[in-house]
């Protein structure tokens, strides 16, 4: 196994166990199975639906339509309103913590991303000029 995928596993086990003691502590029970289930779908939805490093695919274009109309990174909007909602759907104000680090986590990913992307995928800098908020319309 090469160190990217070592480091990969390694982050990725970390972000479960964290988001699994943020969730799991203020209960004081391992019996909490909301909580359980939810780590379930999010360890399985994070691992097929995201990947570790990012990359332009042969004939890859930009999409401008849908939710890329409005916010250059719509799967980010939408884990961060996951991240804020879930602790609160499941009571654990606890789980709030988690909120503010892995927004930070995400806002550098975007960064990483829009720097790769302006650089190796054609048509990327015109769309960032279209679509002038990355994460939260109006905001930012």
């Amino acid at each position: 196994m090469n160190d990217l995928a070592r480091k990969t596993i390694l982050g990725f086990a970390l972000l479960i166990t964290g988001l699994g003691f943020l969730l799991l502590a203020p209960a004081w029970t391992l019996d909490f199975w909301q909580a359980w289930v939810y780590l379930f779908v999010f360890a399985a939805s994070a691992a097929l639906f995201t990947a570790a490093t990012i990359e332009v695919a042969p004939g890859q274009k930009v999409i401008s339509t849908g939710p890329y109309a409005i916010v250059r990174h719509p799967m980010y909007s939408g884990a961060l309103v996951m991240l804020f909602g879930t602790p609160l759907a499941l009571g654990s104000l606890w789980g709030l913590l988690v909120f503010i680090p892995m927004t930070f986590v995400i806002v550098w990913r975007l960064l990483d991303e829009e720097k790769f992307l302006s650089k190796n995928l054609s048509g990327y800098v015109e769309y960032c000029k279209k679509v002038q908020y990355r994460l939260v319309p109006f905001i930012w």
